[in-house]
């Protein structure tokens, strides 16, 4: 990955929308959420007295609105804080 996050920010790569519920129907691209999983791409240095706990590689789970929407190489990617990540999944 060419982008190279500052700090205590980190790049995600959101998961694809549902496209079928557990039931089997499916959901119309009307109807589709935004997805709150997502995987790290790339990870800052951190803070000077806050070491960062993800790496790359890691399956996170994210707010609903957290971050700022990036497309780099026709790919999709989230940049956000690591405060914005609620859990390593």
């Amino acid at each position: 990955m060419q982008i190279k996050p500052l700090a205590d920010r980190v790049v995600v790569k959101p998961a694809p929308a549902e496209t079928k519920t557990a039931t089997g129907i499916i959901i119309p691209d009307t109807a589709k959420e935004k997805p709150q999983r997502g995987t790290v791409a790339a990870v800052g240095k951190g803070k000077k007295d806050e070491p960062l706990t993800v790496k790359v590689g890691d399956e996170v789970l994210y707010g609903k609105y957290a971050g700022t929407e990036l497309k780099w190489a026709g790919t999709d990617y989230l940049i956000m804080r690591e405060s914005d990540i609620l859990a390593i999944v």
